[in-house]
């Protein structure tokens, strides 16, 4: 089956790329929330707390004012219903959602997870429709995200469509059975991660888009970003997020508890449907279904295309998730580029100006609303803060010489924002946060040359244990230090030998032990699951799990041949083209759009709209055939013969470029070599 993008929709892009289905091409459409999840069965290896956690964890209580219920009654307020149990299928009967996998989270806090972090994903476990102002409902916790319902004049206009659209529709389906049935006449994008966009074929027929009986809303450069702005590294940052959201881990009191922004992704059907109309000026007007919306452009903060919305008439704000209730990530674990601290904080410091003394009602696309104009002031300038802060004090410090590993270390938050909860590194973390602020400004390098060109692991473990004579002396060294509870520094140790022989068991078990009580301590969900999905792997290896939809046409159709190309390159086995040096023409006749292909010194440039003169092949065809081509649905000698490729000059000069592709492993190994 083939899917294509029509290049007369509205809000189509030219140039995007028809695939079928099933393509290998969809390895380049890893983007940050298609990860593996969920193992088989709790990891009976895991071990309790030890006496060093338990006290750490107890300690955390006399930090923060656990009495404080605020959050809670704001979590719990305009509670109309909800699905119980709250367990989401697909068509084929596979569960997408299963909010009862997190009742154990009911009772007090345990031992084996930070009590900060407790009380958090007890918030993240209040789920259900709930009406947040007259005429605005929202439905949380059916997914990673918010789903937002505004009442028009004739229908409902929904802002950020959950993750997939089982668990899209089922929320809908729930408004629509409490509130009464209204058909949806927009639904807006605030930003470009997925989780605000991927269910939206659960609320809307595409037709009705087409005939423009539904507004499709985003930012401008919505789709530029939602699709390429993590193909190049696909692969690696969907590996890599199959760790910060505990994709191995079982929900329970030694597993996944949540992220801190959430439970965690939907696994359902991830969708895509283009805008009708962007946004692209603060200040920018419309009106839909006689709701009046003003917007203000964020970009660059939380996300590369990002808006809020004010609601004159209703003197609310959507806040997007420009501010959430915890710190964000400035750079998320998974790998993404790092954000712009400062911009983020100046973003809130014009929302203040802009709408402080005009709003009675403040609410995100994650989390629970704030009501109160003096609360939601306090609120906002708490979150403007918080980022400056990360911001100013990083680089005080590094401007003092320090450098991200002692920023880390030695910065803390001011006691005005350490206690407050909607300040707390649940998602992002200050230490994290503070190298990637360092990142942005100063880069990877310390300024110390003696971490310049450092050795790598493997060769660095191997001469890190003959340092320590051996690999006994290191263990039964590592031992002590675990016995006293330094999990830091044994983590740090017997890494080395971890590099250094990889089928060392007892390295690894002791590894696996001092990172699971890490995890157990962290007040970070990612943190906790990054720890936890460690210590899984070391134990048993990496295995395979169940995984969300990679192949969901809405997201591959919107590729332009720009990104298929570009990754084309990435994906080039250079020793075996050193030699070669190509020139190629390709015409695409359905697009009539011409890119030449240009092999020298082992790297592949294409550049749309040149014309190579005196080319070693030139190619006619159409961006269908290409796909097929690409996805290996047909050889090139079969689409030369049916006649969807017309080649002049030599015919296998394409398949000396596609021939040496690299096929990445999703699962290449993280915390052995």
């Amino acid at each position: 089956m083939t899917y294509h993008l029509s290049t007369g929709r509205p809000g189509a892009k030219q140039g995007a790329f028809p695939i079928p289905q099933g393509a290998l091409i969809t390895l380049l459409l890893l983007i940050y929330c298609l990860m593996p999840v969920l193992a088989s069965a709790q990891d009976a290896s895991s071990k309790e707390a030890s006496p060093e956690t338990i006290a750490a964890n107890k300690a955390m209580v006399e930090v923060l004012d656990f009495s404080d219920r605020q959050d809670f009654e704001d979590s719990q307020r305009g509670f109309i219903a909800t699905d119980a149990p709250l367990v989401i299928k697909d068509d084929n009967g596979e569960v997408v959602w299963d909010m009862p996998a997190y009742d154990f989270l009911s009772g007090d806090s345990v031992d084996t997870v930070n009590p900060s972090l407790w009380r958090q994903e007890q918030l993240n476990n209040i789920h259900g429709l709930f009406k947040i102002h007259e005429k605005i409902y929202q439905i949380r916790n059916y997914d990673l995200s918010n789903m937002t319902l505004i009442e028009g004049r004739t229908g409902w206009i929904l802002i950020d469509p959950l993750v997939s659209k089982e668990t899209a529709h089922a929320a809908l389906q729930l408004a629509n059975e409490h509130l009464g049935e209204r058909p949806v006449k927009a639904v807006i994008y605030t930003h470009t991660h997925a989780d605000h966009f991927g269910g939206v074929r659960g609320v809307v027929d595409e037709k009705d888009v087409v005939a423009g009986n539904v507004k499709i809303i985003a930012p401008e450069g919505f789709m530029d970003y939602a699709i390429a702005e993590n193909v190049l590294a696909g692969t690696a940052m969907s590996r890599r997020a199959f760790y910060q959201f505990g994709g191995v881990l079982e929900p329970g009191v030694r597993g996944r508890v949540g992220t801190g922004l959430g439970k965690t992704f939907s696994m359902g059907t991830i969708g895509l449907i283009p805008p009708t109309d962007t946004i692209g000026t603060t200040g920018q007007e419309m009106t839909v279904d006689g709701v009046r919306m003003v917007f203000q452009m964020a970009s660059g903060s939380e996300a590369p295309a990002e808006f809020m919305i004010f609601f004159p008439d209703f003197k609310a704000l959507c806040l997007a998730e420009v501010t959430t209730h915890h710190m964000h990530n400035l750079y998320t674990l998974r790998g993404a580029q790092v954000r712009d601290a400062l911009g983020w904080s100046k973003y809130i410091n014009e929302t203040i100006d802009l709408y402080g003394d005009k709003i009675d009602m403040a609410f995100g696309c994650h989390h629970w609303p704030t009501w109160g104009q003096e609360r939601i002031r306090d609120f906002l300038v708490k979150q403007r803060d918080l980022y400056r802060y990360m911001h100013d004090e990083t680089l005080r410090l590094a401007n003092m010489g320090l450098t991200p590993n002692e920023i880390s270390e030695t910065m803390t938050l001011p006691p005005s924002l350490a206690k407050e909860f909607s300040a707390r590194g649940y998602y992002g973390t200050l230490s994290h946060n503070a190298k990637a602020v360092y990142q942005y400004y100063l880069g990877w390098y310390d300024g110390n040359p003696a971490n310049l060109n450092p050795l790598p692991p493997v060769e660095a473990g191997k001469r890190y244990v003959e340092f320590m004579g051996g690999a006994d002396a290191l263990l039964e060294k590592a031992k002590k230090y675990y016995d006293a509870g330094e999990y830091r520094w044994v983590a740090e140790v017997v890494n080395h030998l971890v590099f250094a022989d990889p089928d060392n068991k007892a390295a690894l078990n002791l590894q696996a032990d001092a990172l699971e009580q890490l995890g157990y301590q962290a007040e970070s969900g990612v943190w906790r699951n990054e720890y936890l999905a460690a210590a899984a792997e070391l134990r048993h290896g990496v295995k395979p799990a169940r995984s969300t939809t990679t192949t969901g046409p809405d997201v591959m159709r919107a590729m332009t041949l720009d990104m298929v190309f570009d990754f084309l390159g990435v994906r080039l086995q250079r020793d075996k083209v050193a030699d070669l040096t190509l020139n190629i023409n390709m015409e695409f006749t359905d697009i009539k759009t011409n890119y030449a292909l240009e092999l020298s010194n082992s790297v592949l440039n294409n550049t749309k709209g040149r014309i190579l003169q005196n080319p070693d092949a030139t190619y006619q065809l159409s961006t269908l055939a290409f796909a097929k081509l690409l996805g290996k649905k047909a050889t090139f000698a079969e689409l030369m013969q049916s006649g969807e490729i017309v080649a002049q000059g030599n015919p296998k000069a394409i398949g000396a470029i596609l021939a040496n592709l690299e096929q990445f492993n999703p699962l290449f190994n993280i915390v052995t070599p």
